[in-house]
């Protein structure tokens, strides 16, 4: 199992990677639309895959798991946040999702801005050294 999701993660990394950059490209834009096509396309290919796979016998565990966790994972892990949120609301657990929607978009960006902090003084650090 573990190598059809690394596959699946490699082929959904090298496919960010291309594609995120060809949308950019083309857009010619400061703003993260390639990022932002990415996260948009990989929640929908999630949803189809894992709806296809939940109606229909036709997909054998190995490779749902290198479509899901592994392509889709390695591909955008929004699409994951995604499907979450979208099963949370589904079962009428609007409070749930709703924090956990807020929580996760809140708290990413508290994250990433604590990672700038970390850097920053790692870098301030190696300068006086």
């Amino acid at each position: 199992m573990l190598f059809y999701v690394a596959i699946g993660s490699a082929l959904g990394g090298v496919s960010r990677y291309l594609l995120g950059g060809l949308v950019q490209r083309i857009l010619d834009t400061t703003f993260p639309a390639g990022t932002l096509f990415v996260n948009i396309s990989g929640s929908f290919l999630l949803g189809a895959i894992l709806r296809y796979a939940v109606d229909t016998p036709s997909l054998s565990p190995e490779v749902r798991a290198l479509l899901t966790i592994g392509f889709c994972g390695g591909y955008t892990t929004f699409s994951t946040f995604s499907y979450e949120a979208v099963a949370l609301l589904k079962d009428g657990e609007w409070t749930r999702a709703g924090f956990y929607i807020a929580a996760s978009v809140l708290l990413s960006i508290g994250g990433t801005l604590l990672g700038f902090g970390l850097a920053r003084e790692v870098i301030a650090l190696r300068g006086r050294i």
